[in-house]
């Protein structure tokens, strides 16, 4: 079967797609790229296919969903299936890239755990019984990556290039799938991108925010497994 490579949102790491590893990596190889090592998406994107398979179903969410796109840019023949999860094609707005800068400096200072936990995680989840859960193993995650990634990877969502065109230009398997109730990057910003992606499917994960593969695992594996029987 084609390998699944899985790239994890900002200030994540493998076990944001846990219950996903858990369903697949019994019938396929399925690995987690970190993306925290530069501050350009482009550089990323050139590490994750230096070490990835030769060709493989791609899948990243929100800031993984954003180096999964330049990684199509760089190499579309090896990405068998495309499936981008609460995630943004545009560019940043520029009154986002001008709340990075505080942030940013904030972290420099030693406050990461504050800007994480009072900034940015309040702003991921669907309320529901397991948020709390799902919001301290989020800031694990973060803790866990540190200042330097938060700050390499701040840089490189401010730069990033529009991928509108990379996602036209595409013909493969797609799926867009988000959250009801993501309010980082809302639903209209997901069919935008099944109007750019011929022949893809958008599922929308209901009573789940930004992160419905840990929110509502069951119905966001369900809809992966779909996209998966393409590729």
């Amino acid at each position: 079967m084609t390998p699944l490579l899985l790239l994890p949102g900002m200030m994540c790491d493998a076990r944001l797609f846990q219950p996903q590893i858990a369903a697949f990596s019994g019938a396929r190889a399925v690995m987690c790229a970190p993306i925290g090592g530069y501050d350009s998406v482009e550089a990323l994107a050139a590490e994750v296919l230096q070490n990835a398979p030769a060709r493989f179903g791609l899948a990243g969410l929100s800031m993984g969903g954003i180096v999964a796109m330049e990684v199509l840019r760089q190499a579309p023949d090896r990405v068998a299936g495309l499936a981008l999860l609460d995630t943004n094609p545009l560019a940043e707005k520029p009154e986002v890239k001008a709340g990075r800068a505080p942030q940013m400096e904030a972290v420099r200072k030693g406050d990461l755990w504050k800007v994480m936990r009072e900034e940015m995680k309040p702003n991921y989840l669907a309320d529901g019984p397991g948020q709390g859960a799902t919001l301290d193993l989020c800031m694990t995650m973060a803790m866990d990556l540190g200042d330097q990634v938060f700050l390499n990877q701040s840089k490189a969502l401010m730069d990033r290039p529009d991928q509108r065109g990379t996602l036209q230009a595409y013909t493969g398997p797609a799926l867009v799938l988000c959250g009801r109730e993501d309010t980082l990057c809302p639903v209209h910003r997901h069919e935008l991108m099944l109007d750019l992606l011929t022949g893809s499917r958008l599922e929308i994960i209901e009573n789940a925010g930004h992160v419905p593969v840990l929110e509502q695992p069951e119905q966001t594996t369900a809809a992966l497994a779909r996209w998966l029987e393409d590729i």
